[in-house]
């Protein structure tokens, strides 16, 4: 017999999309199913001012497939020599939903990040003023600090420090990879959250190394032991309302993701909700699913809940799902959880 779960329509609240070709061809994949998502800034060149994000916006706009009901949430990249004033503006006018902390060097299309964190401190003391969150991408760069240990570094030298020196500032702990992270939220009173991907719910380091090393489980922060994967899981599939689904798909042609410097990212847009149900229903918390994939991102944002709704069953089959994404770059491989699943969209 099939199950059935009908929830509101779910939010990502981070998510790639890239420009031109890419763009065009994995937009479609989030727009079936997610209503809104924060857009990350980190194009070559980055999306550094309001002009910026509001070409990129039209961009995507007219990148959306016929009918699409989809709503980007621009984000600006902070740098170094962001003005405060551009910012306070294209939050008030709607224009940004957040701004996007990348230290310099941490991640795909990062060297235009932050290196000097007393350079964007008026930025950050406008944000606050303004109440535009800040999204960080939580690592250091420092090449002394083993990458494993890197999240956790980075909250005590830098997240805890700016949230102490910036009081009112919304923070986003995006991506979180570890328990600390996750303590790290937990115990804050409030403006704190994080997002939680699909795939950190479903890897550990083990699937990345073990038996060869497997490209497409290859992300940034890179996945943990199996002790932070669990934790993630717990905190995901609590009910905490400070925790919230970012998937943060990154679309990488597989030209650039097998390769002898292999791009670090994992595109799950097509799947994720069927692995997201497939992960609650194992932690018996499908009631939760809801409030992680599309209730407390909006609160967190001071957004609406979406009204419209999407359903899930539970087939006797599994979902097929394309293995591929063509794109006008190039092939981009769909994210494999390792497992069939069984919840199907629609």
């Amino acid at each position: 017999m099939s199950q059935s779960l009908t929830l509101r329509r779910p939010d990502d609240w981070h998510l790639h999309l890239r420009d031109g070709a890419m763009l065009r061809a994995v937009l479609p994949e989030s727009a079936r199913h997610f209503a809104r998502a924060i857009i990350m800034p980190n194009l070559v060149p980055p999306v550094v001012t309001s002009d910026d994000a509001r070409a990129y916006r039209d961009r995507i706009i007219a990148a959306l497939p016929e009918g699409a009901a989809f709503t980007p949430l621009m984000t600006l990249y902070l740098t170094e020599e962001t003005a405060p004033a551009d910012v306070a503006r294209a939050h008030a006018e709607g224009l940004i939903t957040a701004v996007k902390l990348y230290p310099a060097g941490a991640t795909t299309n990062s060297a235009s990040g932050v290196r000097d964190f007393d350079k964007v401190r008026p930025v950050l003391e406008a944000m606050a003023e303004a109440g535009c969150p800040l999204c960080v991408h939580g690592e250091v760069t420092d090449p002394e600090i083993d990458i494993f240990d890197r999240e956790a570094v980075f909250i005590d030298r830098v997240l805890d420090p700016v949230r102490r020196a910036t009081p009112g500032l919304k923070v986003v702990m995006e991506h979180v990879t570890t328990r600390d992270g996750v303590e790290y939220i937990k115990s804050a009173d409030s403006g704190l959250g994080g997002t939680i991907t699909t795939h950190h719910l479903i890897i550990n380091r083990n699937h990345i190394l073990v038996g060869g090393i497997k490209p497409h489980y290859y992300c940034l922060p890179v996945a943990k032991r199996e002790e932070h994967r669990l934790a993630l899981r717990a905190a995901a599939t609590g009910g905490d309302a400070r925790f919230f689904l970012g998937t943060d798909s990154a679309p990488h042609t597989d030209a650039n993701k097998q390769s002898a410097c292999g791009c670090a990212g994992c595109f799950t847009a097509t799947n994720t909700m069927s692995i997201l149900a497939h992960v609650f229903e194992e932690e018996n918390a499908l009631d939760r699913l809801e409030g992680f994939a599309a209730l407390n991102g909006p609160v967190f944002y001071g957004l609406p809940a979406n009204e419209d709704t999407i359903s899930l069953t539970k087939t006797d089959q599994p979902v097929a799902y394309p293995e591929q994404i063509v794109t006008g770059d190039g092939p981009v491989t769909v994210f494999d959880p390792g497992f069939p699943l069984y919840w199907q969209v629609g």
